[in-house]
């Protein structure tokens, strides 16, 4: 890190060790990391803990899934040497955070966060009956905190867990901070949020199968768009369409240069170009995008080390930081080690 970063504000965000990423993980959040490393000091951490809320019966792939996430993010543009990039349980520092903010959250703090509702009623195939699923948010505001971010990259659905986050950061400082806070209370930076549709038209997800992924050769991507939903008014080749209603047309607002929008629009509108020419056109302006990314990332996969040489490095990093913040939150709640009325 630069010493110009110390004067930025400070950010931390992650994703889930989940495997390799898709294009709506790039659109949703990767894009906006690789930005915002010229402007921010950026932590970028891989949550393989957080995987465990949902997956915990299986951590056979946590490892691997960590290594395909990195590689992706190295891929898209994420930089060693503007950003740190670590494995989350790899900094002990969140567990012990995250069991000190538990003893001063409310329960019912945890029970009325929309996505725990919503993930309770719709996940049946996994028990998440688990003190682990209820608390993951105290896990989250841990991640956050134990770095000082003063930001937060998010979506809207996200939101909720960056203010449950200040509230606990404004229930310590109230608690223990007596001659000062400790924590400041984090910003959400809202994510521009693209709509990306998948292959079936609905939102792009692994769960749905209908995913692009990073890591798609050029002949796969350009089969997965062949067999894409197109406006469903297009029934002939005959029928004008509307590219405001097809998930290819949303493709193209998202990747396509002006050119092509022009052509898609006038083409779609008037039946003057039928689907499959306007999935080629998509599918060219997908392969331009992932096609260095797949180079970039190909170093990496013949030498998996160096993926590993950068976590490593990324990791004392973080957890020097993270020690940091460790100290002032002992020091405030008078745990601190070593006899104070020492001389």
């Amino acid at each position: 890190m630069t010493s110009s970063a110390k004067s930025r504000k400070r950010v931390l965000s992650g994703m889930r060790s989940t495997g390799k990423l898709h294009l709506g993980n790039y659109v949703g959040a990767l894009q906006n990391w690789v930005r915002m490393q010229d402007e921010y000091e950026c932590f970028f951490m891989v949550a393989d803990w957080h995987a465990l809320t949902t997956d915990y019966a299986d951590t056979s792939r946590i490892k691997e899934n960590s290594l395909e996430v990195t590689l992706d993010w190295l891929a898209a543009g994420l930089d060693p040497e503007r950003s740190v990039i670590f494995i989350q349980s790899h900094v002990p520092a969140h567990a012990e955070l995250h069991l000190l903010f538990s003893m001063i959250t409310p329960l019912g703090w945890l029970e009325r966060v929309p996505t725990y509702k919503e993930q309770r009623e719709n996940i049946k195939d996994k028990d998440l009956g688990t003190y682990g699923f209820l608390g993951y948010p105290v896990l989250q505001a841990a991640d956050i905190l134990v770095y000082k971010a003063d930001c937060v990259p998010v979506g809207e659905d996200q939101v909720a867990h960056v203010e449950l986050t200040r509230e606990i950061a404004r229930r310590f400082n109230g608690v223990y901070g007596a001659a000062k806070a400790v924590f400041p209370e984090p910003q959400s930076l809202l994510t521009p949020a693209a709509k990306l549709p998948g292959t079936d038209g609905r939102k792009m997800s692994k769960s749905y199968g209908n995913t692009v992924m990073l890591t798609d050769p050029e002949p796969v991507v350009r089969q997965k768009l062949k067999t894409m939903v197109t406006d469903p008014a297009r029934v002939r080749r005959s029928d004008p369409g509307n590219p405001d209603v097809c998930p290819v047309g949303d493709l193209h607002k998202i990747f396509s240069d002006k050119g092509t929008m022009a052509k898609v629009n006038e083409g779609c509108r008037s039946a003057g170009i039928g689907c499959i020419e306007c999935k080629g056109w998509a599918a060219d302006a997908l392969v331009k995008l992932l096609n260095p990314m797949q180079e970039r990332r190909k170093k990496f996969e013949e030498n998996p080390r160096l993926a590993w040489d950068i976590l490593e490095a990324g990791t004392e990093r973080a957890r020097k930081a993270a020690g940091e913040t460790m100290e002032d939150v002992r020091a405030a709640m008078g745990m601190s080690l070593g006899y104070e009325g020492a001389k």
